[in-house]
């Protein structure tokens, strides 16, 4: 039922601040391809990026590959050829930022390393990537924080392919989490041929204009720049600190006297509530009565640990949060999206990405893929990533 993934593993990359996130141009595609490549990149994965914004020329897309080198733990940044790098805080030498872009019409040919990492875009402007000491005492990235309006690239259009490829294949997504501010899908082939992430023809406006017109969400749109997700947007002031409170109360009374089953791959587990706990069988650690932060981040008390048992139920606890069918269905998880974010105090933000995409798919919370609604793929024997930016 539930296949958490770990995109960014290895060493913590450090996000954001503080240290730990005329005529339009005809659509063209770059290839990012090397045959030379896979000589000094075992497992090099053939890449190729479309540029169909209609609004964006080659020239002022900027493509930056970083994250964590599989065999070494290391943070790296990847260059056109597709040779991985350790990174150095000696690289901040563009105003105390690194400058690893790499413009779309100057690529030469690339290929993926084995790593864990993202690859951002952006649009007619740089990002700010910093290279900082990690608690580890070793060189970590510091990435862009776009739902920050202090961080560096916050002005300039951006998002990111999350990805993780190491010798038991590519996994992928595109990831509304943190931020939207660029319609990308992605394609992956191999021993599949899989396409997820594709916006609907307006899509991208219809995000905007929909939010823009609600009056809770309004507040996390940026003009026509972004919008921030509502947890990033609580931290700021920007989004009631207990908008979910009215239904988890009513989750927490409902389930006082009704028994609450939860299906995973270890079984089925029943619970019911008791005082600020809802307590299940099966070895399943008791969870407490989650604020709102809690559900839109699914940290907290709906952390989900590593553990095979806990986890997974916390998963599919907040993603039913985040979807408003806890009240509807005490069986969860529950696979209908007709179904999903149909009361009036539900995560909206993540629904509004889900009714714009081609295939429904997209990962608006962190919990997005139970019962694989997230725009994920995978596979096995990859060989090879295709991005699009699509029309804005």
């Amino acid at each position: 039922m539930i296949d958490r993934r770990l995109f960014l593993g290895g060493a913590t990359l450090a996000v954001g601040v503080p240290l730990l996130g005329g005529c339009a141009p005809a659509p063209t595609q770059a290839s990012l391809r090397s045959d030379s490549s896979a000589l000094a990149n075992p497992g090099a994965l053939p890449v190729s990026i479309v540029n169909n914004t209609g609004r964006f020329a080659d020239g002022e897309v900027l493509v930056y590959v970083v994250g964590t080198d599989l065999t070494t733990n290391q943070h790296v940044w990847v260059d056109a050829s597709g040779t991985p790098h350790p990174v150095s805080e000696g690289d901040n030498t563009d105003n105390g930022y690194t400058d690893y872009s790499i413009p779309l019409d100057a690529l030469a040919g690339m290929t993926l390393p084995y790593m864990s990492g993202r690859i951002y875009l952006a649009l007619g402007g740089k990002l700010g990537i910093r290279i900082v000491i990690g608690g580890d005492g070793t060189p970590a990235l510091q990435l862009p924080a776009g739902w920050v309006e202090s961080d560096h690239g916050f002005d300039v259009l951006h998002d990111s392919v999350e990805f993780t490829h190491n010798d038991a294949g590519m996994f992928c997504n595109t990831s509304m989490v943190d931020q939207f501010s660029v319609p990308i899908g992605i394609r992956l082939t191999g021993d599949a041929d899989q396409t997820t992430g594709t916006f609907e023809p307006g899509g991208r406006a219809a995000v905007f204009e929909t939010l823009s017109a609600d009056p809770v969400f309004s507040s996390l749109v940026y003009d026509d720049l972004r919008v921030i997700a509502p947890g990033h947007a609580l931290d700021q002031g920007l989004f009631p600190s207990d908008y979910f409170d009215p239904y988890i109360d009513q989750v927490w009374s409902h389930y006082a006297s009704t028994d609450l089953t939860v299906t995973t791959n270890a079984g089925t587990f029943t619970g019911r509530v008791q005082g600020e706990q809802l307590v299940f069988d099966g070895g399943v650690a008791p969870i407490s009565r989650p604020s709102t932060r809690d559900v839109l981040f699914c940290d907290g008390n709906l952390a989900a640990p590593n553990d095979g048992i806990t986890g997974p139920v916390a998963a599919i606890l907040g993603a039913a949060f985040n979807r408003a069918t806890l009240l509807t269905a005490a069986q969860q998880p529950t696979d209908d999206p007709a179904g999903f974010y149909q009361s009036e105090i539900a995560n909206h933000y993540a629904a509004v990405f889900h009714a714009n995409t081609v295939d429904g798919k997209a990962y608006g919370f962190a919990f997005d893929d139970v019962e694989d609604f997230a725009s994920y793929i995978q596979d096995h024997g990859p060989s090879a990533f295709e991005i699009t930016l699509t029309a804005f």
